[in-house]
């Protein structure tokens, strides 16, 4: 956070030294932040397909979501089950109160009791420490350097030749701060997923089952048909596990740690809630 705060800082000061007006920017990017934060939990439910279900249609789902987050300290919040071939779990919302986890059909039929659970707290975590308030706080910086790396053609008509034009330095001053932000808030979000993994084995005092839990989820994905990753791809970040990962994608560009990464934290945390080296 530090860093993104620096890079923006940075991003500014070459801005405002080439002359550019920041203020019109600044609105549109707080109105379109705002927007993201404020609506988060209908938009995420509306690209997913995810329903709101009630206690009736789920009851052993609504019990285990009200315990374990009676066991974080949190309010109950709404409970989703979104119909899809790919096992998974995520969690929304701006505050524990106007939160929504929500669960895939076929994560319910795959995993046992005790990593549900432990996948459920997971993502109670993220809701406990805020995290899309966080990510989006993070992705402040990168929204503005977005905004005029598509639309500085357009700006740079109003420029004037005699006076020279600012936009084509700020156009590649945008795209550096573009992925430079990108790359930290990358690792921003791996480092939440580190903290809701602990925050999970805080919550159920079982670290082993979510590392079960995700070597389920993982190893199933392998059977997904591509397309239907791909269906859900737009939503990856707030996954407990992305789709489409491959091999392909460096380190770096991960909004989540590599699986034996996350494996090996748990097994440490587990070693540490034994007492034991």
């Amino acid at each position: 956070m530090l860093l993104l705060l620096l890079v923006y800082l940075v991003f500014l000061a070459i801005l405002s030294s080439l002359g550019i007006g920041l203020g019109w920017l600044v609105l549109i990017t707080f109105v379109m932040a705002f927007a993201q934060y404020f609506f988060s939990d209908k938009l995420v439910l509306l690209t997913t397909g995810a329903q709101v279900v009630e206690p009736e249609e789920y009851p052993d789902l609504h019990r285990m979501v009200e315990r374990l987050a009676a066991e974080a300290d949190l309010p109950k919040p709404k409970v989703a089950v979104m119909p899809s071939p790919v096992p998974n779990a995520f969690a929304t919302g701006r505050s524990p109160k106007h939160a929504v986890v929500a669960v895939t059909d076929s994560i319910m039929r795959l995993l046992t009791r005790e990593e549900l659970e432990a996948v459920v707290a997971h993502e109670l975590s993220h809701v406990k420490y805020r995290d899309v308030r966080t990510m989006t706080m993070a992705s402040f910086v990168a929204m503005i350097a977005s905004l005029i790396m598509h639309n500085a053609i357009f700006m740079s008509l109003g420029g004037s030749r005699r006076e020279g034009n600012p936009w084509l330095i700020a156009w590649i001053v945008a795209i550096v701060v573009y992925f430079t932000s990108t790359l930290l808030m990358m690792a921003l979000s791996r480092y939440r997923e580190f903290a809701a993994d602990r925050g999970s084995a805080a919550i159920t005092r079982n670290p082993r089952a979510l590392i079960s839990a995700l070597s389920k989820i993982s190893s199933r994905m392998e059977y997904v048909p591509a397309q239907k990753q791909q269906e859900v791809s737009g939503a990856n970040a707030f996954y407990i596990i992305p789709t489409l990962s491959g091999n392909a994608l460096r380190e770096l560009f991960m909004t989540h740690p590599p699986l034996e990464k996350r494996i090996a934290a748990l097994e440490e945390i587990e070693i540490e809630m034994r007492g034991y080296p």
